[in-house]
């Protein structure tokens, strides 16, 4: 049997193949580039939002004013800042982003890639989604108001009012809107985390006995707790009331949730106090409040971190509960203290102050 080897291919039809090929591959290339530039993605993107800083000013219907104001009291010089970091989300079920900036997006140690139906679920509408971020800010208003308050020992009325009940709520028919809640199984509640603390002693599936004040007058009612995705509730919406001694205005436009609560309640404290509370120093940080002074876990950490690194702050007050979704992701530069109350927050504070060693204070280590 022959055996023939191929025809040798000349040197010039090589370069003509290869200059094809070449162009096919740079052809394919940009069309891919095209799709993953122009294709949405089931996606959003959230980023490191806007920042502001508690002590200063910021734009409400085109006017530069104080974030917080305090009329009638007097009212003490600031220095420096204790900003609130925001995130700011990329795209919406009717404009999603593309496939291109979602894989920038996972590139980016500031950015998170989230489902679009975990960042607007489908029974929910955009009016419905802005309203109860609406309402959880002035909420956590009203009770950064009463941490503040409380910490420099003010006295004044509070009580835990229902709200509403949701849809299929166990405790519809028994449990009215403007109710007010004092007590499960006896124990007396004074805000909504000693409400949430007695019903999760208490117990899903178990009968609760709630102390209530329905038009003036004392009652009791029975509902049983369920589980809900780890929560004990009863399927009421609550908010906290006070009849604060002295008001305390605080404006803040286009943002919503309950995350601000805690640099609001430094804020105001360190307005009604003599001398910095921070010594001149940028400080920035995140947590929910309630009136006890406790300070809760909020989400979209890991943007706010790099929020707070972009407008120059070296100080971050974290809540201790964030502080798994913290470690490893702190930009360099940032020290990151690990707070679980509005004292917490202030010995944090006063360390920065007095340039004093903070190696005692709780922390999210860098790594």
């Amino acid at each position: 049997m022959a055996l023939f080897g191929a025809s040798p291919i000349s040197p010039a039809v090589r370069t003509r193949r290869a200059g094809k090929a070449g162009w096919t591959v740079l052809g394919i290339a940009f069309a891919s580039g095209v799709v993953l530039g122009v294709v949405p993605a089931p996606y959003a993107i959230e980023k490191p939002g806007p920042v502001y800083n508690t002590l200063g000013t910021a734009d409400h219907d085109g006017k530069e004013i104080p974030l917080i104001t305090i009329p009638d009291q007097k009212v003490y010089p600031t220095d420096g800042r204790l900003d609130l970091l925001t995130v700011s989300l990329v795209g919406d079920p009717e404009n999603r982003p593309s496939w291109l900036e979602v894989t920038g997006a996972w590139l980016d140690p500031s950015s998170a890639v989230i489902p679009i139906d975990e960042a607007f679920p489908a029974d929910v509408t955009t009016e419905q989604r802005d309203a109860a971020n609406q309402a959880a800010m002035v909420d956590s208003q009203r009770d950064a108001v009463a941490a503040a308050l409380t910490h420099l020992g003010y006295d004044y009325p509070s009580k835990i009012s229902v709200v509403s009940l949701p849809k299929n709520s166990p405790a519809a028919g028994v449990m009215k809107a403007d109710d007010q809640v004092v007590s499960v199984n006896g124990e007396v509640v004074a805000n909504v985390t000693e409400l949430r603390q007695a019903l999760k002693t208490g117990g899903a599936g178990t009968e609760a006995n709630l102390g209530i004040i329905r038009d003036g007058a004392e009652d009791t009612v029975k509902v049983t707790p369920i589980d809900a995705n780890g929560a004990v509730v009863i399927g009421i919406n609550v908010r906290m009331d006070y009849e604060f001694p002295f008001e305390v205005q605080i404006q803040l436009d286009r943002v919503g949730g309950p995350s601000a609560g805690m640099m609001f309640s430094l804020g105001i404290i360190d307005k009604l106090t003599p001398g910095a509370l921070q010594g001149g120093a940028d400080v920035a940080g995140t947590g929910t409040i309630d009136q006890s002074g406790q300070v809760g876990p909020i989400g979209g950490i890991r943007q706010k971190l790099y929020g707070a690194k972009n407008s120059g702050a070296e100080w971050f007050l974290a809540p201790a509960d964030n502080c798994g979704e913290v470690t490893g992701h702190v930009p360099d530069g940032l020290t990151v203290f690990a707070v679980e109350t509005l004292d917490d927050s202030l010995a944090a504070l006063d360390a920065i102050r007095t340039d004093a060693d903070t190696s005692d204070l709780p922390t999210c280590p860098a790594g």
